[in-house]
């Protein structure tokens, strides 16, 4: 049994923005489809906030859940976060849409600020996992990599030429906890190279899910997009506290550049002294993106119909 003070302390940080458009007319700019039933009993965002609080092992410590949605949201998000009884959790609240990257990067300076340097766990609202327990078996061998500093990105197995996701390419022998080098992030392809990505073997789907300290993970924004970090921390240090609620400055938030976590560093810690893992990820996963994601994980009838 590891000593107590061994324990790697982890904070699940759950990013809840995005309307789902292509989701409509159920899913709105009022009620996005991350808080809609779509699959089991309880909403995408309450299965993701389950899943990333069930990490279970003697070396993990959790920490509060933080969770990063749209002002517009914060009395859904909070309804639902009540109803989920073991789970505790601050929400921080964007005044205007920026982007992963800022809100991720909101996330990791609340982390810090509280004198900890947790390994974040980042996790989108709106997907869905059929394996739970392949899933928490990736997902501690992932954050004990990236307690060691890297950034470990969990890739789904592709099983057909998806054009419709992004591409991880990986390269070498497999690690310790089952984990590879991360060698090139590719954007969504054409379906000739999509096939041939499936083909290779060695390209995963980027899922959007991964770990990294929160310390690397603004080490990594300060080099390769500074503006951001720069522009996100002022919001931050404005920070008004309505727990469980906190809010970065309106003004200075709506100032921050916007881009996406793979354009602002990922893509571009290839070659630099930013290590980045892959563990691959085969539990059962659905981005629910489409009407047809949706139908993929119901149960239908002897005539193909998913109802609920």
């Amino acid at each position: 049994m590891p000593d107590i003070n061994s324990k790697i302390s982890v904070t699940p940080v759950i990013l809840c923005g995005g309307s789902g458009t292509r989701l409509w007319p159920l899913s709105r700019s009022g009620f996005p489809k991350q808080f809609l039933i779509l699959s089991g009993t309880t909403s995408l965002f309450q299965q993701s906030l389950e899943r990333v609080n069930s990490i279970d092992a003697d070396d993990i410590e959790l920490n509060e859940t933080l969770i990063v949605t749209g002002e517009e949201h914060r009395f859904l998000a909070l309804d639902q976060l009540r109803e989920m009884k073991k789970v505790d959790a601050t929400l921080l609240l964007e005044p205007a849409a920026k982007n992963t990257a800022p809100a991720l990067t909101l996330a990791a300076l609340k982390a810090i600020q509280r004198g900890d340097d947790p390994v974040l766990a980042v996790m989108p609202a709106d997907q869905t996992i059929q394996n739970a327990a392949a899933f928490n078996d990736a997902l501690q061998r992932a954050v004990r990599v990236a307690s060691n500093g890297s950034v470990v990105v969990l890739g789904v197995s592709p099983d057909k030429p998806e054009t419709g996701y992004g591409y991880i390419r990986w390269q070498g022998e497999v690690s310790d906890h089952g984990e590879y080098e991360v060698i090139e992030f590719a954007e969504k392809p054409d379906t000739k190279t999509a096939e041939a990505y499936l083909e290779n073997g060695h390209y995963l789907w980027n899922a959007g899910m991964f770990l990294v300290r929160a310390s690397v993970w603004l080490k990594a924004l300060r080099i390769f997009r500074p503006d951001i970090f720069e522009a996100t921390n002022r919001a931050f240090l404005s920070e008004v506290l309505d727990l469980p609620f906190v809010r970065p400055d309106k003004a200075l938030y709506q100032a921050i550049p916007s881009d996406s976590i793979d354009y602002a560093v990922m893509e571009q810690c290839a070659g630099s002294n930013i290590k980045v893992k892959v563990i691959p990820l085969e539990s059962g996963w659905n981005d629910m993106v489409s009407w047809d994601a949706v139908w993929q994980v119901g149960h239908s009838d002897k005539i193909g119909n998913v109802v609920t």
